[in-house]
Protein backbone atom coordinates (compact mmCIF):
# COMPACT_ATOMS: atom_id res chain seq x y z
CA UNK A 1 0.00 0.00 0.00
CA UNK A 2 1.20 3.31 -0.67
CA UNK A 3 2.25 4.82 2.82
CA UNK A 4 0.56 8.30 1.64
CA UNK A 5 -3.17 6.47 1.92
CA UNK A 6 -2.25 4.93 5.20
CA UNK A 7 -4.75 5.06 8.38
CA UNK A 8 -2.02 5.94 10.73
CA UNK A 9 0.96 7.69 10.79
CA UNK A 10 2.99 4.83 11.93
CA UNK A 11 2.66 3.45 8.86
CA UNK A 12 2.41 5.89 6.51
CA UNK A 13 4.75 9.12 7.51
CA UNK A 14 6.70 7.25 10.03
CA UNK A 15 6.85 3.71 8.18
CA UNK A 16 10.74 4.20 7.65
CA UNK A 17 11.46 4.94 11.54
CA UNK A 18 8.92 2.49 12.67
CA UNK A 19 10.34 -0.28 10.75
CA UNK A 20 12.83 -1.83 13.20
CA UNK A 21 9.46 -3.11 14.82
CA UNK A 22 7.46 -5.07 12.41
CA UNK A 23 9.29 -8.16 13.10
CA UNK A 24 8.04 -8.07 16.59
CA UNK A 25 4.63 -6.05 16.27
CA UNK A 26 3.35 -7.03 13.09
CA UNK A 27 0.63 -9.64 12.74
CA UNK A 28 2.80 -12.06 10.65
CA UNK A 29 5.32 -11.53 13.83
CA UNK A 30 2.43 -12.80 16.00
CA UNK A 31 1.68 -15.65 13.47
CA UNK A 32 5.39 -16.55 13.50
CA UNK A 33 5.74 -16.61 17.16
CA UNK A 34 2.69 -18.44 17.93
CA UNK A 35 4.05 -21.26 15.58
CA UNK A 36 6.85 -21.44 17.69
CA UNK A 37 5.25 -21.67 20.75
CA UNK A 38 3.33 -24.62 18.54
CA UNK A 39 6.40 -26.57 17.48
CA UNK A 40 7.94 -26.23 20.55
CA UNK A 41 5.25 -27.58 22.43
CA UNK A 42 4.73 -30.43 20.28
CA UNK A 43 8.58 -31.22 20.81
CA UNK A 44 8.49 -31.34 24.24
CA UNK A 45 5.57 -33.40 24.24
CA UNK A 46 7.87 -35.72 21.99
CA UNK A 47 10.17 -35.71 24.84
CA UNK A 48 8.24 -36.64 27.77
CA UNK A 49 7.79 -40.62 28.07
CA UNK A 50 4.18 -40.59 29.08
CA UNK A 51 3.83 -39.82 25.15
CA UNK A 52 3.86 -42.16 22.64
CA UNK A 53 5.20 -39.01 19.97
CA UNK A 54 8.14 -39.94 18.61
CA UNK A 55 10.15 -36.93 16.91
CA UNK A 56 13.80 -37.72 15.22
CA UNK A 57 16.28 -35.19 14.77
CA UNK A 58 15.44 -33.99 10.91
CA UNK A 59 11.59 -34.34 11.96
CA UNK A 60 12.58 -31.50 14.58
CA UNK A 61 14.94 -29.62 12.14
CA UNK A 62 12.20 -29.64 10.14
CA UNK A 63 9.41 -28.65 12.30
CA UNK A 64 11.98 -25.71 13.96
CA UNK A 65 12.35 -24.18 10.29
CA UNK A 66 8.77 -23.45 10.03
CA UNK A 67 8.97 -20.88 12.30
CA UNK A 68 12.63 -20.19 11.78
CA UNK A 69 11.91 -18.80 7.72
CA UNK A 70 8.50 -17.90 8.60
CA UNK A 71 7.62 -15.67 5.46
CA UNK A 72 5.50 -13.65 3.68
CA UNK A 73 4.35 -16.30 1.80
CA UNK A 74 3.22 -18.49 5.38
CA UNK A 75 1.63 -15.30 7.13
CA UNK A 76 -0.33 -15.30 4.13
CA UNK A 77 -1.42 -18.86 4.20
CA UNK A 78 -2.18 -18.98 7.41
CA UNK A 79 -4.71 -15.64 7.06
CA UNK A 80 -6.37 -17.33 4.39
CA UNK A 81 -6.59 -20.60 6.57
CA UNK A 82 -8.40 -18.27 9.01
CA UNK A 83 -10.32 -15.85 6.67
CA UNK A 84 -10.96 -18.27 3.95
CA UNK A 85 -10.66 -22.07 4.11
CA UNK A 86 -7.79 -24.29 2.83
CA UNK A 87 -7.98 -27.78 1.43
CA UNK A 88 -10.03 -29.28 3.82
CA UNK A 89 -10.08 -27.08 5.93
CA UNK A 90 -12.90 -24.63 6.75
CA UNK A 91 -12.78 -20.79 7.15
CA UNK A 92 -11.68 -21.01 11.01
CA UNK A 93 -12.40 -17.24 11.97
CA UNK A 94 -10.05 -18.08 14.70
CA UNK A 95 -6.23 -16.77 14.05
CA UNK A 96 -4.63 -19.71 16.56
CA UNK A 97 -6.83 -22.76 15.32
CA UNK A 98 -5.54 -21.17 11.65
CA UNK A 99 -2.15 -21.82 12.76
CA UNK A 100 -2.60 -25.44 14.16
CA UNK A 101 -3.80 -26.38 11.43
CA UNK A 102 -0.95 -24.08 9.56
CA UNK A 103 1.80 -26.68 11.35
CA UNK A 104 -0.70 -30.05 10.33
CA UNK A 105 -0.28 -28.83 6.89
CA UNK A 106 3.72 -28.57 7.13
CA UNK A 107 4.30 -31.91 9.08
CA UNK A 108 7.43 -33.79 8.29
CA UNK A 109 6.69 -36.87 5.84
CA UNK A 110 7.24 -39.10 8.25
CA UNK A 111 5.98 -37.93 11.52
CA UNK A 112 2.04 -37.60 10.27
CA UNK A 113 1.20 -39.29 13.37
CA UNK A 114 2.14 -36.29 15.15
CA UNK A 115 -0.81 -34.44 13.63
CA UNK A 116 -2.95 -34.96 16.72
CA UNK A 117 -0.48 -34.21 18.95
CA UNK A 118 -0.35 -30.43 18.28
CA UNK A 119 -2.01 -27.93 20.29
CA UNK A 120 -3.03 -31.34 22.78
CA UNK A 121 -4.59 -30.08 26.14
CA UNK A 122 -4.25 -26.27 25.06
CA UNK A 123 -6.64 -23.14 24.79
CA UNK A 124 -5.14 -20.60 22.51
CA UNK A 125 -4.22 -17.99 25.08
CA UNK A 126 -1.57 -20.89 26.33
CA UNK A 127 0.06 -20.03 22.80
CA UNK A 128 -1.10 -16.31 22.67
CA UNK A 129 0.34 -15.22 25.89
CA UNK A 130 3.58 -16.63 25.42
CA UNK A 131 3.82 -15.45 22.17
CA UNK A 132 3.03 -11.81 22.72
CA UNK A 133 6.02 -12.34 25.39
CA UNK A 134 8.49 -13.64 23.24
CA UNK A 135 7.49 -10.41 20.94
CA UNK A 136 6.94 -8.14 23.65
CA UNK A 137 10.79 -8.90 25.25
CA UNK A 138 12.58 -9.14 21.57
CA UNK A 139 11.13 -5.44 20.74
CA UNK A 140 12.24 -4.40 24.19
CA UNK A 141 15.71 -6.08 24.08
CA UNK A 142 16.49 -5.77 20.54
CA UNK A 143 14.83 -1.89 19.37
CA UNK A 144 13.75 -0.13 22.40
CA UNK A 145 16.67 -0.61 25.16
CA UNK A 146 19.37 0.29 22.46
CA UNK A 147 18.06 3.45 21.82
CA UNK A 148 17.64 4.16 25.23
CA UNK A 149 21.28 2.89 25.98
CA UNK A 150 22.45 5.81 23.05
CA UNK A 151 20.72 8.81 24.45
CA UNK A 152 21.97 7.80 27.79
CA UNK A 153 25.48 7.89 25.99
CA UNK A 154 25.00 10.97 24.10
CA UNK A 155 23.68 12.71 27.52
CA UNK A 156 26.98 11.39 29.44
CA UNK A 157 29.25 12.58 26.22
CA UNK A 158 27.11 16.09 26.43
CA UNK A 159 27.86 16.04 30.45
CA UNK A 160 32.00 15.05 30.34
CA UNK A 161 32.70 17.52 27.58
CA UNK A 162 30.78 20.61 29.34
CA UNK A 163 31.38 19.86 32.45
CA UNK A 164 32.77 22.94 33.28
CA UNK A 165 30.87 25.40 31.20
CA UNK A 166 28.71 27.71 34.11
CA UNK A 167 25.47 28.34 32.84
CA UNK A 168 22.43 30.15 34.78
CA UNK A 169 20.26 27.30 36.35
CA UNK A 170 16.70 28.97 36.96
CA UNK A 171 13.87 27.19 39.72
CA UNK A 172 10.28 28.30 39.43
CA UNK A 173 11.63 30.46 35.92
CA UNK A 174 13.33 32.70 37.90
CA UNK A 175 17.22 33.28 38.29
CA UNK A 176 19.02 31.12 40.83
CA UNK A 177 21.99 29.20 41.64
CA UNK A 178 24.29 28.61 38.54
CA UNK A 179 25.03 25.37 37.63
CA UNK A 180 27.14 23.72 34.94
CA UNK A 181 25.74 22.46 31.39
CA UNK A 182 27.56 19.08 31.97
CA UNK A 183 26.06 18.96 35.13
CA UNK A 184 22.67 19.46 33.96
CA UNK A 185 22.87 16.57 31.71
CA UNK A 186 24.76 14.20 33.95
CA UNK A 187 21.40 14.45 35.94
CA UNK A 188 19.32 13.48 32.84
CA UNK A 189 22.28 11.01 32.04
CA UNK A 190 21.70 9.02 35.48
CA UNK A 191 17.82 9.50 35.79
CA UNK A 192 17.99 7.68 32.47
CA UNK A 193 20.39 5.47 33.68
CA UNK A 194 17.79 4.39 36.84
CA UNK A 195 15.23 3.88 34.32
CA UNK A 196 16.72 1.54 31.89
CA UNK A 197 17.49 -0.60 34.74
CA UNK A 198 13.86 -0.39 35.78
CA UNK A 199 13.29 -1.67 32.29
CA UNK A 200 15.38 -4.46 32.26
CA UNK A 201 14.06 -5.63 35.46
CA UNK A 202 10.34 -5.54 34.05
CA UNK A 203 11.88 -7.43 30.76
CA UNK A 204 13.54 -10.08 32.42
CA UNK A 205 10.16 -10.60 34.84
CA UNK A 206 8.10 -11.48 31.62
CA UNK A 207 6.25 -14.51 33.05
CA UNK A 208 4.04 -16.91 30.80
CA UNK A 209 1.66 -19.86 31.59
CA UNK A 210 0.83 -23.09 29.95
CA UNK A 211 -1.85 -24.44 32.26
CA UNK A 212 -4.82 -24.74 30.04
CA UNK A 213 -8.27 -23.53 29.64
CA UNK A 214 -9.15 -22.66 33.52
CA UNK A 215 -5.49 -23.13 34.70
CA UNK A 216 -5.99 -26.19 36.44
CA UNK A 217 -3.74 -28.60 33.72
CA UNK A 218 -7.93 -29.96 33.45
CA UNK A 219 -7.29 -31.83 30.02
CA UNK A 220 -3.72 -32.59 30.76
CA UNK A 221 -4.07 -34.26 33.85
CA UNK A 222 -7.45 -36.36 32.33
CA UNK A 223 -5.40 -37.60 29.21
CA UNK A 224 -1.49 -38.69 31.61
CA UNK A 225 -2.62 -38.05 35.54
CA UNK A 226 0.92 -39.23 36.37
CA UNK A 227 2.74 -36.38 34.62
CA UNK A 228 3.50 -33.78 36.87
CA UNK A 229 2.10 -31.30 34.23
CA UNK A 230 3.10 -28.20 36.49
CA UNK A 231 6.67 -29.21 36.44
CA UNK A 232 6.65 -29.71 32.84
CA UNK A 233 4.77 -26.25 31.86
CA UNK A 234 7.42 -24.58 34.05
CA UNK A 235 10.74 -26.16 32.14
CA UNK A 236 8.74 -25.38 29.09
CA UNK A 237 7.87 -21.65 29.36
CA UNK A 238 11.44 -21.69 31.15
CA UNK A 239 13.03 -22.83 27.91
CA UNK A 240 11.46 -19.70 25.52
CA UNK A 241 13.21 -17.69 27.86
CA UNK A 242 10.29 -16.58 30.23
CA UNK A 243 9.48 -17.37 33.98
CA UNK A 244 6.14 -19.17 35.13
CA UNK A 245 2.96 -17.90 36.06
CA UNK A 246 2.69 -20.38 38.77
CA UNK A 247 -1.33 -19.57 39.56
CA UNK A 248 -3.70 -17.98 36.86
CA UNK A 249 -7.16 -18.75 35.71
CA UNK A 250 -7.25 -19.06 31.52
CA UNK A 251 -5.61 -15.68 31.30
CA UNK A 252 -1.97 -14.77 32.36
CA UNK A 253 -2.78 -12.14 34.43
CA UNK A 254 -0.69 -9.70 32.73
CA UNK A 255 0.72 -7.96 35.73
CA UNK A 256 4.24 -8.64 34.06
CA UNK A 257 3.06 -5.87 31.16
CA UNK A 258 1.49 -3.75 33.14
CA UNK A 259 4.80 -3.25 35.06
CA UNK A 260 6.93 -3.38 32.00
CA UNK A 261 4.70 -0.47 30.35
CA UNK A 262 4.80 1.35 33.71
CA UNK A 263 9.22 1.36 33.30
CA UNK A 264 8.75 2.27 29.76
CA UNK A 265 6.45 5.58 30.95
CA UNK A 266 8.83 5.82 33.71
CA UNK A 267 12.17 6.27 31.28
CA UNK A 268 9.55 8.61 28.81
CA UNK A 269 9.31 10.85 32.01
CA UNK A 270 12.47 11.37 32.06
CA UNK A 271 13.09 12.39 28.65
CA UNK A 272 9.73 14.37 28.07
CA UNK A 273 11.76 16.61 30.72
CA UNK A 274 14.48 16.31 28.87
CA UNK A 275 12.67 17.16 25.51
CA UNK A 276 10.76 20.30 27.07
CA UNK A 277 14.83 21.74 28.74
CA UNK A 278 16.37 21.08 25.70
CA UNK A 279 13.37 23.12 24.01
CA UNK A 280 13.66 26.37 26.21
CA UNK A 281 17.65 26.07 26.62
CA UNK A 282 17.47 26.40 22.60
CA UNK A 283 14.80 29.10 22.91
CA UNK A 284 17.40 30.82 25.29
CA UNK A 285 20.68 30.48 23.05
CA UNK A 286 22.03 28.66 25.52
CA UNK A 287 21.78 25.71 22.79
CA UNK A 288 22.76 26.12 19.50
CA UNK A 289 20.96 24.30 16.33
CA UNK A 290 23.01 22.92 13.34
CA UNK A 291 21.47 24.07 9.86
CA UNK A 292 20.45 21.24 7.75
CA UNK A 293 21.22 21.84 3.97
CA UNK A 294 17.69 22.77 2.49
CA UNK A 295 15.57 22.31 5.69
CA UNK A 296 12.93 24.93 5.78
CA UNK A 297 11.94 26.21 9.43
CA UNK A 298 8.92 28.64 8.53
CA UNK A 299 6.83 28.65 5.21
CA UNK A 300 6.98 32.42 6.16
CA UNK A 301 9.69 33.43 8.14
CA UNK A 302 13.19 32.17 6.78
CA UNK A 303 15.73 32.65 9.24
CA UNK A 304 13.60 30.32 11.67
CA UNK A 305 15.50 26.97 12.26
CA UNK A 306 12.88 25.54 15.21
CA UNK A 307 13.41 22.70 18.05
CA UNK A 308 11.66 20.36 15.82
CA UNK A 309 13.35 17.12 17.06
CA UNK A 310 12.68 18.14 20.56
CA UNK A 311 9.01 19.04 20.06
CA UNK A 312 8.51 15.94 17.62
CA UNK A 313 10.10 13.50 20.49
CA UNK A 314 7.59 15.42 22.78
CA UNK A 315 4.57 14.71 21.34
CA UNK A 316 5.59 11.12 20.40
CA UNK A 317 6.26 10.20 24.02
CA UNK A 318 3.43 11.65 25.10
CA UNK A 319 1.11 9.88 23.19
CA UNK A 320 3.07 6.51 23.73
CA UNK A 321 2.53 7.16 27.60
CA UNK A 322 -1.02 7.62 26.79
CA UNK A 323 -1.07 4.45 25.36
CA UNK A 324 0.88 2.68 27.91
CA UNK A 325 -1.22 3.82 31.11
CA UNK A 326 -4.17 2.84 28.96
CA UNK A 327 -2.95 -0.72 28.31
CA UNK A 328 -1.50 -1.10 31.92
CA UNK A 329 -4.91 -0.86 33.34
CA UNK A 330 -6.90 -2.80 30.72
CA UNK A 331 -4.54 -6.22 30.26
CA UNK A 332 -4.75 -6.86 34.12
CA UNK A 333 -8.55 -6.99 34.18
CA UNK A 334 -10.42 -10.01 32.80
CA UNK A 335 -14.05 -10.95 33.63
CA UNK A 336 -13.58 -14.43 35.90
CA UNK A 337 -11.10 -16.67 33.88
CA UNK A 338 -11.91 -15.31 30.88
CA UNK A 339 -13.28 -12.66 28.37
CA UNK A 340 -12.16 -11.58 24.80
CA UNK A 341 -12.00 -7.94 25.13
CA UNK A 342 -7.81 -7.97 25.88
CA UNK A 343 -7.39 -9.44 22.54
CA UNK A 344 -8.41 -6.70 20.78
CA UNK A 345 -6.32 -4.34 22.72
CA UNK A 346 -3.17 -6.30 23.08
CA UNK A 347 -2.85 -5.83 19.36
CA UNK A 348 -1.98 -1.87 20.27
CA UNK A 349 1.18 -3.01 22.22
CA UNK A 350 3.33 -2.47 19.14
CA UNK A 351 1.82 0.82 17.93
CA UNK A 352 2.66 2.13 21.79
CA UNK A 353 6.33 0.88 21.36
CA UNK A 354 6.41 2.40 18.43
CA UNK A 355 5.80 6.24 19.51
CA UNK A 356 8.39 5.33 22.03
CA UNK A 357 10.42 4.68 19.25
CA UNK A 358 9.81 7.87 17.28
CA UNK A 359 10.36 9.90 20.59
CA UNK A 360 13.93 8.42 21.43
CA UNK A 361 14.69 8.42 17.73
CA UNK A 362 13.17 12.24 17.40
CA UNK A 363 15.35 13.09 20.85
CA UNK A 364 18.53 11.21 19.84
CA UNK A 365 18.66 13.36 16.26
CA UNK A 366 17.93 16.50 18.48
CA UNK A 367 20.89 16.06 20.86
CA UNK A 368 23.07 15.53 17.58
CA UNK A 369 22.05 18.57 16.04
CA UNK A 370 22.55 21.32 18.95
CA UNK A 371 25.96 22.78 20.02
CA UNK A 372 26.23 24.56 23.46
CA UNK A 373 26.38 28.34 23.25
CA UNK A 374 29.70 29.13 25.93
CA UNK A 375 29.58 32.88 25.33
CA UNK A 376 25.49 33.14 25.53
CA UNK A 377 25.52 31.23 28.99
CA UNK A 378 28.41 33.53 30.54
CA UNK A 379 26.72 36.53 29.66
CA UNK A 380 23.55 35.67 30.86
CA UNK A 381 25.35 34.96 34.11
CA UNK A 382 27.36 37.96 33.80
CA UNK A 383 23.88 40.39 33.45
CA UNK A 384 22.53 38.28 36.86
CA UNK A 385 25.00 39.09 39.48
CA UNK A 386 22.61 39.20 42.12
CA UNK A 387 22.60 35.17 42.12
CA UNK A 388 25.59 35.34 44.21
CA UNK A 389 23.27 36.63 47.34
CA UNK A 390 22.59 33.49 48.30
CA UNK A 391 26.50 33.00 48.78
CA UNK A 392 26.50 36.32 50.46
CA UNK A 393 24.25 35.76 53.15
CA UNK A 394 25.27 31.87 54.06
CA UNK A 395 28.99 33.40 54.38
CA UNK A 396 27.73 35.97 56.57
CA UNK A 397 25.67 33.67 58.48
CA UNK A 398 28.71 31.61 59.08
CA UNK A 399 30.39 34.60 60.52
CA UNK A 400 27.54 35.12 62.97
CA UNK A 401 25.42 38.08 61.30
CA UNK A 402 21.83 36.33 61.77
CA UNK A 403 20.96 39.52 59.56
CA UNK A 404 22.27 38.29 56.72
CA UNK A 405 19.77 37.04 54.81
CA UNK A 406 17.68 40.48 55.54
CA UNK A 407 20.27 42.79 54.39
CA UNK A 408 21.10 41.09 50.69
CA UNK A 409 17.16 40.30 50.34
CA UNK A 410 16.70 44.00 50.96
CA UNK A 411 19.60 45.02 48.23
CA UNK A 412 17.95 42.24 45.57
CA UNK A 413 14.62 41.25 45.60
CA UNK A 414 12.45 42.77 43.24
CA UNK A 415 15.85 44.88 41.87
CA UNK A 416 17.83 45.03 39.56
CA UNK A 417 21.54 44.87 40.75
CA UNK A 418 25.19 45.54 39.66
CA UNK A 419 28.50 43.57 41.64
CA UNK A 420 29.42 47.11 41.97
CA UNK A 421 26.06 47.11 44.36
CA UNK A 422 27.52 44.25 46.35
CA UNK A 423 31.13 45.37 46.83
CA UNK A 424 29.38 48.63 48.38
CA UNK A 425 27.75 46.24 51.08
CA UNK A 426 30.66 44.48 51.43
CA UNK A 427 32.60 47.46 52.21
CA UNK A 428 29.75 48.62 55.08
CA UNK A 429 29.60 44.88 56.85
CA UNK A 430 31.55 44.41 59.82
CA UNK A 431 33.61 41.51 58.64
CA UNK A 432 37.54 41.01 59.02
CA UNK A 433 39.27 41.31 56.14
CA UNK A 434 39.66 37.62 54.94
CA UNK A 435 36.07 37.15 54.66
CA UNK A 436 35.60 40.73 52.79
CA UNK A 437 37.80 39.72 50.60
CA UNK A 438 36.41 36.18 50.03
CA UNK A 439 33.18 38.39 49.33
CA UNK A 440 34.76 40.34 46.54
CA UNK A 441 35.90 37.16 44.90
CA UNK A 442 32.87 36.11 44.65
CA UNK A 443 31.26 35.92 40.37
CA UNK A 444 28.39 34.17 39.26
CA UNK A 445 30.57 32.32 36.50
CA UNK A 446 32.62 31.09 39.61
CA UNK A 447 29.22 30.28 42.01
CA UNK A 448 28.81 26.46 40.87
CA UNK A 449 30.33 24.13 43.67
CA UNK A 450 31.49 20.85 42.88
CA UNK A 451 29.07 20.87 39.82
CA UNK A 452 31.83 19.84 37.08
CA UNK A 453 33.08 17.27 39.53
CA UNK A 454 29.87 15.56 39.92
CA UNK A 455 29.51 14.72 36.61
CA UNK A 456 32.50 11.76 37.61
CA UNK A 457 29.70 10.32 39.43
CA UNK A 458 28.15 8.74 36.03
CA UNK A 459 31.53 6.57 36.14
CA UNK A 460 29.81 4.43 38.79
CA UNK A 461 26.86 4.01 36.96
Amino acid sequence: MNPLYAVSPLDGRYAGRTEPLREYASEAALMRARVRVEVEYLVALADLDATPLQLDDADRDHLRDLYEAFDEEDAELVKRIETEGYGDYAATNHDVKAVEYFVRENLPEGAQDASSWIHFALTSEDVNNLAYRLLVKGAVEDVLLPQLREIRDSLADLAREYADVPMLARTHGQPATPTTFGKEMAVFASRLARAIGRVKDARDGLQGKMAGASGTYAAHVAAYPDVDWPAFARGFVAGLGLEQAPLTTQVNPCDDLAELFDALRGANNVLLDLDRDAWRYVSDRYLGQVAAEGETGSSTMPHKVNPIDFENSEGNLSKANSDLVFLGDYVTSSRLQRDLSDSTVKRNVGAAFAYCLLGYVKLRDGLGKVVPNEQVMREDLEATPEIIGEAVQTILRREGHDDAYERVKDLTRGRRVTLADFRDLFEELDVDEATREELLALTPAGYTGVASEMVGSLDDE
